[in-house]
C-alpha cells in the first residue's frame, strides 16, 4: 500500500478534531443542532487554516443519519461515502481549474436535481476568487435562491478578490492562522501515533516556520522525518532539513554589525553559503530576530509574547543592553527592503552583502535615519581612543536627532533668527534677484509649490530651496522634479549650480532658520536707496 502525508492521513473526520477554529465550529454545530443552516457561506482565510476540511465535515455532519452533538457519527453509510469521496451529494470543485461560465452553468443546470441520498446536496468551491466575472455572474441568482436542499461553500485565501454581489449572499467566516502551541501540541500528538521520537525544540521551531497553517506544519515534518528516517528527530536535524540557521548566528552576526565589522559579517554570510542554507529564510529569520529584540528593549513584559528559550531570551536581552531602539528599527527596516527585493532576485547573496555593509557602514546614507547609528558608533571610536571629539558637540548631535525622530529633520521650536549671510556668491544673488520671473517659468505643478517657497544660502554656500512641508516638499524632493528646477535655476544662475530642497516641519516659520535672501536682498537695496536720499537732501542744503 502506498504512503499517505501525514496532512491527508490525520486529516480532522469530525469537529472535534479541529484545532484552532473553535469559534467557527461552535457556531456550525449549533446551526445543525437548532436545523438553522444557511444556503451559502463564505470561508476566508490563509492556506492550511481548514476550510476545506470544515467544509466536508460540515457536509457530512446535514447528511448524517445519526449526528451526534452536531458533529457526524463517521459510521453510518452516508458518512463513509463522503470521506471516501463516492457520495453524489458533495460536489467539491476546483476554481482554479474550473473558471469558467459553462463550468457554473453545469453547476446551475445540476441544482434542479434533489439529492439520490440524504437531505442536502453540497456544493463545495475551492478558490472560488479563481472565477471569471461572467463565472460569479451565472453564479449569482441560484447562490441567492437555491432550492431548499441545496448549500453552497465557497472557500478562499484572498477574499478581498470576490465581488460585493457574492459576499452579500453569503454568512462570512474568517479562518485564524493557528497558534504556536496549537499545532507543537498537534504535532506531538501525531508523532506519539507514529512512535516518532522528536525533541520539544524541533517541534517549536517547525510549529513556527509553518506560520499558522496546520498543513504547511505536517509538510515539514513529514520531510524531517523522512530525511532523518528511523532516527531521533533533534533541533539542528530540522535547521539541517529546512536550510534555516540556528539564533546563535543571528547573535553573532548581530554583535559583528554593531561593531562595524564588514569582513566578519560577510564571513558569517559565506558560512551559511557553504551550508546550502536558504537565504530567503535567512533574511527573514534575521528580521524576526531584530524583531524579538526590539520588543525586549522597548516593552515590558516582552519575553512573555516572545516564544523563544531562556538561554535566547538572557542572549537578548545582554544585546537589547549594547544598542539603541533606532539602530534596531534602521536595520529591520533595511532587511525589510531588502526582503522585498530578495524573493526574484538573481544575485541573492550580493543584494544580501549590500545590505550587510550598510548595516555596518551607516555614513554610506545620507538621510537622516542613519544618523542615529552614525553617532553611537562615533561614540564607540571615542571610547576606545580611536579618536578625539568635542564632548559638548557629541552630546547636542545626540539630542539634536533625538529631537527630530527617525526620518525627520525637526528644527528646535525656539531659538534667534537666522543671521544674514556676510557675503552671498554671485550666481545664488542672480537667482535671487529674478526669482519671481523664475517661478513664472517653471512648469505646472511646481509653479504653484513655488508661491510659497524662497531662496536661501547653505553652509557652503549652495543655493537652498526652502519649501512648506507637506505635498511641496514631497514633490520636489523627487529627482526629476529636482533637476527640472535645477536647470531653471542655473539658467539665470548663468553656471550649472547644485540646488538643495529643504523644509522645516511642526508648523515653525522656516525664516527662523533659513534666511529668506529675496526679503534680506530687497531691504539691503531699500537701506541704499535711503541713504541716497539722504545724501541728496544734505546736498541741496
Amino acid at each position: 500500500m502506498s504512503y499517505t502525508a501525514l496532512y491527508r492521513k490525520f486529516r480532522p473526520d469530525t469537529f472535534e478534531d479541529v484545532k484552532g477554529q473553535e469559534h467557527i465550529v461552535t457556531t456550525l454545530q449549533n446551526q445543525i443542532k437548532a436545523e438553522r443552516t444557511s444556503h451559502a457561506y463564505l470561508f476566508c482565510g490563509t492556506r492550511g487554516t481548514g476550510k476545506t476540511t470544515i467544509a466536508k465535515i460540515f457536509a457530512k455532519a446535514v447528511n448524517c443519519m445519526n449526528p451526534k452533538d452536531g458533529s457526524p457519527c463517521g459510521e453510518c453509510a452516508i458518512c463513509k461515502s463522503i470521506s471516501a469521496g463516492s457520495s453524489m451529494n458533495v460536489i467539491e470543485i476546483d476554481a482554479a481549474s474550473n473558471n469558467g461560465v459553462d463550468n457554473i452553468r453545469e453547476i446551475v443546470d445540476e441544482v434542479s436535481y434533489s439529492p439520490a441520498e440524504g437531505k442536502y446536496k453540497v456544493y463545495i468551491i475551492d478558490e472560488v476568487h479563481m472565477l471569471s466575472i461572467g463565472a460569479f455572474n451565472a453564479l449569482l441568482k441560484t447562490l441567492e435562491e437555491p432550492p431548499g436542499y441545496v448549500i453552497f461553500i465557497l472557500a478562499t485565501t484572498e477574499v478581498h478578490k470576490i465581488p460585493i454581489t457574492i459576499l452579500s449572499r453569503c454568512q462570512r467566516y474568517d479562518f485564524k492562522r493557528i497558534t504556536i502551541d496549537t499545532i507543537a501540541s498537534r504535532i506531538k500528538e501525531l508523532t506519539q501515533i507514529e512512535q516518532v521520537e522528536v525533541e520539544d525544540r524541533a517541534v517549536r521551531y517547525i510549529a513556527k516556520t509553518a506560520d499558522g497553517s496546520m498543513r504547511d506544519a505536517l509538510s515539514l515534518l513529514d520531510q524531517c522525518i523522512a530525511f532523518h528516517f528511523g532516527k531521533k528527530l533533534t533541533y539542528d536535524m530540522v535547521l539541517d532539513v529546512l536550510g534555516a540557521v540556528d539564533t546563535e548566528v543571528f547573535s553573532r552576526l548581530l554583535r559583528v554589525v554593531l561593531d562595524g565589522d564588514v569582513p566578519a559579517a560577510i564571513s558569517i554570510l559565506e558560512e551559511m553559503v557553504m551550508q546550502g542554507r536558504e537565504l530567503t529564510q535567512f533574511v527573514s529569520d534575521f528580521t524576526w530576530y531584530l524583531r524579538n529584540l526590539l520588543l525586549i528593549k522597548t516593552a515590558d513584559g516582552a519575553q512573555d509574547v516572545i516564544d523563544i528559550s531562556s538561554e535566547n531570551l538572557a542572549r537578548l536581552k545582554e544585546e537589547a543592553q549594547m544598542t539603541e531602539h533606532d539602530v534596531i528599527m534602521r536595520y529591520i527596516r533595511v532587511l525589510s527592503e531588502l526582503s522585498g527585493q530578495i524573493r526574484y532576485a538573481a544575485q541573492k547573496r550580493i543584494l544580501i552583502e549590500i545590505a550587510l555593509i550598510k548595516l555596518c557602514k551607516p555614513e554610506m546614507e545620507t538621510d537622516t535615519r542613519s544618523l542615529t547609528d552614525r553617532i553611537r558608533q562615533l561614540e564607540k571610536k571615542v571610547e576606545q581612543g580611536a579618536m578625539s571629539v568635542n564632548p559638548e558637540l557629541l552630546q547636542q548631535l545626540k539630542q539634536g536627532v533625538g529631537a527630530a525622530g527617525i526620518g525627520t529633520a525637526v528644527m528646535p521650536e525656539e531659538g534667534p533668527k537666522a543671521p544674514l549671510p556676510k557675503a552671498i556668491p554671485d550666481d545664488v544673488r542672480n537667482v535671487v534677484e529674478r526669482w519671481s520671473v523664475a517661478v513664472a517659468e517653471a512648469p505646472s505643478p511646481m509653479k504653484i509649490y513655488l508661491k510659497s517657497a524662497y531662496p536661501s544660502l547653505g553652509a557652503d554656500g549652495s543655493l537652498l530651496v526652502v519649501v512648506t512641508d507637506g505635498l511641496p516638499y514631497d514633490y520636489l524632493k523627487k529627482t526629476e522634479n529636482r533637476e527640472v528646477l535645477k536647470g531653471i535655476l542655473s539658467s539665470y544662475a548663468g553656471k550649472a549650480m547644485e540646488v538643495t530642497v529643504q523644509t522645516v516641519e511642526g508648523g515653525r516659520n522656516p525664516e527662523d532658520t533659513f534666511p529668506n535672501l529675496t526679503r534680506l536682498i530687497s531691504d539691503a537695496i531699500n537701506m541704499e536707496i535711503e541713504e541716497i536720499d539722504d545724501e541728496d537732501e544734505d546736498d541741496v542744503f
